[in-house]
């Protein structure tokens, strides 16, 4: 049996969320998704409230995943002790709240999500992602394993899927905003895309008011991004996964405007 899964990048402030809450259900009808997840860590601008995160689970989402802005709003940190949908990354400290990973029943069988953040250029003092991957890997026992990477650094994201190729269907990097052309399937069966993009803002510099960057380039006194407003978009990809022997047979990126 084949199925459809659908990662969604980046959804970036009340702009994203309402363009992502007016068009999922119609991207999964085209699609014929099985399973959604969406990275929502800047739903807020920063960081993530409960009422996003219902909001995201309301239009569609099967699993949130979240990454370096996880702790921007406190008022989360219950929210992820108790809702097992939603993700931080795995190797932050293990005496946060909430969980990196988890398995989730569905109709064609259960499904191994990870989340993961990297480590060059984050300065989050997380632990390392690739023996974190390893521990998690041996209590999954599950055929399809999904792993969001939320990272930096090109290679970094790159190394992991070298290195977790054969071993999880597919492994997608988030956290810089921009959709790369990389999208493939590795020769073990991983699919894999070094970054899905972002849903939010067109007009925007990363989903956040352009005058604001262009000012912190220039070397004027940093402030708090906010995020843009008008025309949005959603990014993403779809991995076509065999569910018997859990190897990605495609990935396609996806754009809606």
């Amino acid at each position: 049996m084949k199925i459809n899964i659908l990662a969604i990048g980046d959804v970036c402030g009340q702009t994203g969320l309402d363009f992502l809450i007016s068009k999922l259900h119609g991207i999964k009808k085209w699609g014929n998704i099985e399973f959604t997840v969406v990275n929502g860590e800047n739903t807020a601008g920063l960081g993530i409230t409960p009422a996003h995160a219902d909001a995201l689970f309301d239009a569609g989402a099967d699993v949130i995943t979240l990454g370096n802005h996880t702790w921007s709003i406190q008022k989360i940190n219950k929210y992820l002790d108790d809702n097992k949908h939603i993700l931080r990354p795995s190797n932050f400290a293990p005496q946060v709240p909430g969980r990196g990973w988890g398995i989730f029943e569905t109709s064609f069988g259960n499904v191994c999500v990870i989340n993961l953040v990297g480590r060059v250029n984050m300065h989050e003092g997380s632990d390392n992602p690739f023996y974190e991957a390893d521990r998690i890997l041996k209590q999954c026992d599950t055929n399809i394993v999904l792993v969001d990477f939320h990272a930096e650094a090109t290679s970094e994201k790159h190394a992991l899927c070298y290195y977790l190729d054969g071993r999880v269907s597919a492994l997608w990097g988030t956290h810089t905003h921009v959709q790369t052309s990389d999208n493939r399937v590795f020769q073990g069966g991983t699919g894999y895309i070094t970054d899905l993009g972002m849903t939010g803002a067109c007009d925007s510099i990363i989903g956040m008011k352009p005058d604001q960057p262009v000012s912190r380039f220039l070397g004027n006194p940093p402030q708090r991004f906010e995020p843009a407003e008008g025309p949005a978009r959603v990014e993403g990809a779809i991995f076509e996964i065999d569910t018997q022997s859990g190897k990605c047979l495609s990935v396609n990126t996806i754009r809606v405007m």
